[in-house]
């Protein structure tokens, strides 16, 4: 009988699923509400099961190592770069996890946010919130017209594609992945590479994977390559982009504003960023909708009895 335990609380605000789960899989641990299980509370929880259901908790080489029962890693996540896969394969640990499960939410908050940093209402928010509505302000821009790049057209980069096609924008698409099929489907839709993307976008929007190719990709050295004036995006992953050219780009002017969702260290709490009137910040919401988190736990219950093993190298660990 499978023993399972589920080291994410999300279950919670979805009681006919944790309902479903607890019928199927009688004695079912349930993590409870709080910070994420690391380490030795980890060890600690899943003692003894050899099947959980998680979100962003580690299984290191020290957690697997303890786990000797542990054969099956179910992941309710969006992304898998918390996961060792050459670590579960030696420690004979299968996997589960479903690519762009939560496309539809992730690509909608980053139009929202394109619309957000062009009409600057990050510092408009700020200045009736100290009471300071006394006359002209200043002014935002219109995405209609503008000329959109998206790095990384995946699942998500596809969704905002199609989202964007009611704004009349232009789109410049760049993947290392060849999505022509894809692209002749629209009439505004560009393939370039990375360097006419940085040069070309008003407004760009990262949906990048995090991984070895990526981490740091957005230095201060690509920073200075992007459009001046531009707006910049991140709905992806956090470590993606230097936060700290970041910083001085946007007190300069050199890149007008940007909206993240993802942060190098998170909780972001205390984020230089987070103070400067050009930047909006959000804490990784992308994928934080009832109907996001309703398909993510479903596929984490599916995974318990579907998983595979994992391929070093192999996508989404590359």
């Amino acid at each position: 009988m499978t023993k399972l335990a589920v080291t994410l609380p999300h279950f919670d605000f979805f009681p006919g699923l944790k309902g479903e789960l607890a019928a199927k899989y009688p004695g079912t641990r349930f993590a409870r509400s709080g910070p994420m299980m690391q380490g030795a509370e980890l060890i600690e929880f899943v003692k003894g099961c050899d099947t959980a259901v998680i979100g962003l908790n580690r299984f290191t080489e020290d957690v697997c190592a303890a786990l000797p029962e542990l054969k099956v890693v179910s992941m309710c996540s969006a992304g898998v770069d918390h996961i060792d896969p050459a670590v579960l394969t030696k420690h004979g640990i299968r996997i589960w996890w479903v690519p762009g499960i939560n496309k539809v939410s992730v690509s909608e908050l980053a139009v929202c946010y394109m619309v957000f940093a062009l009409r600057r209402l990050q510092l408009f928010s700020s200045v009736l919130a100290r009471g300071e509505w006394k006359g002209p302000m200043g002014f935002g821009g219109d995405l209609r017209g503008r000329t959109v790049g998206i790095h990384g057209v995946g699942h998500i980069g596809k969704e905002v594609v199609k989202l964007l096609q009611p704004y009349g924008v232009r789109i410049l698409a760049c993947d290392r992945v060849d999505f022509s099929d894809f692209y002749r489907q629209f009439d505004n839709v560009e393939k370039v590479d990375a360097e006419a993307l940085w040069a070309r976008s008003d407004v760009l929007t990262i949906h990048l994977s995090r991984n070895r190719t990526t981490i740091g990709m957005y230095s201060g050295a690509v920073l200075a390559k992007l459009k001046p004036g531009m707006m910049l995006v991140n709905c992806a992953r956090g470590g993606i982009v230097d936060e700290e050219a970041l910083a001085e780009r946007l007190k300069s002017g050199a890149i007008a504003g940007a909206a993240f969702d993802v942060f190098c260290v998170e909780p972001a709490n205390g984020n230089p960023l987070l103070k400067l009137q050009n930047f909006f910040g959000s804490p990784h919401i992308g994928a934080t909708t009832l109907e996001s988190w309703e398909a993510m736990l479903r596929s984490g219950m599916h995974g318990i009895e579907h998983a595979y093993e994992p391929e070093p190298g192999v996508y989404p660990f590359d």
